[in-house]
């Protein structure tokens, strides 16, 4: 095991989120929302930054480069990378990170309500929106299979009470 320097950063702080200093910088990006797998190996290729070495050991140069390449990756990065493709009130495409990735998915939801179309009506109702089957599976609250089998169940055994079984 390597010896750590001293000028060791347990906590690397890059888009408004802290990252643990300990982990590969690959893994450490992934702790940013909206950076998945994919996402930081690309930061890693495009800024020479060993894919193994832990992010605390970089250096102040280094993590600036990475910040600013996270800030301009729409720029960076192909479209069809990009995790807001035309985006609905810009028609750009950008990438979002941490809250405002929130808010805007909330937003959307909140629009498709308004606008009353079917994934905002399921939406409403907590229900499955993208087509899977809810015959069987995503039930919450009182379940018609358990339940009935339940009530069958007691049935018989009144039914065994009266004929003195």
């Amino acid at each position: 095991m390597a010896e750590e320097e001293s000028d060791f950063k347990y906590v690397v702080r890059i888009a408004n989120a802290d990252l643990d200093g300990n982990k590969s910088t690959v893994l450490a990006l992934t702790g940013l929302k909206g950076v998945g797998r994919r996402v930081a190996e690309i930061i890693i290729n495009f800024t020479g930054v060993p894919r193994h070495e832990k992010i605390g050991n970089l250096s102040d140069e280094k993590i600036e480069e990475i910040k600013e390449f996270i800030d301009n990756l729409d720029q960076n990065v192909p479209n069809w990378l990009l995790n807001r493709q035309r985006d609905y009130d810009t028609n750009e495409d950008i990438h979002l990170f941490d809250t405002d990735l929130d808010m805007t998915r909330r937003d959307d939801i909140n629009r498709l309500k308004m606008i009353r179309c079917y994934r905002g009506i399921r939406h409403e109702r907590g229900q499955k929106v993208r087509g899977q089957r809810t015959k069987s599976t995503g039930r919450t609250g009182l379940t018609v299979g358990v339940v009935r089998k339940k009530m069958l169940a007691g049935m018989k055994k009144t039914k065994d009470k009266a004929k003195g079984k």
